[in-house]
């Protein structure tokens, strides 16, 4: 969907190594649209990390979310 839309991004899986794998629980351990998930015994994945943490979305984003990161 990120590429069909032309927004650049760099994909990252956590089970790749370990520095992936940590960078995502510090993102997931502090930041408060995780909870729902933490709360269900998920792991909130797939998500996407915009400008290292200004925004994150967890699931396929919306349009309107689309729109955010594009500008």
């Amino acid at each position: 969907m990120l590429s069909k839309e032309g927004i650049n991004f760099l994909y990252l899986d956590i089970t790749e190594n370990m520095l992936n794998l940590k960078t995502f629980l510090k993102y997931r351990d502090v930041n408060e649209v995780f909870e729902i998930p933490k709360k269900e015994n998920r792991v909130g994945l797939p998500c996407i990390v915009i400008n290292k943490g200004e925004k994150i979305i967890i699931g396929e984003p919306t349009l309107d979310e689309l729109n955010f990161i594009k500008s």
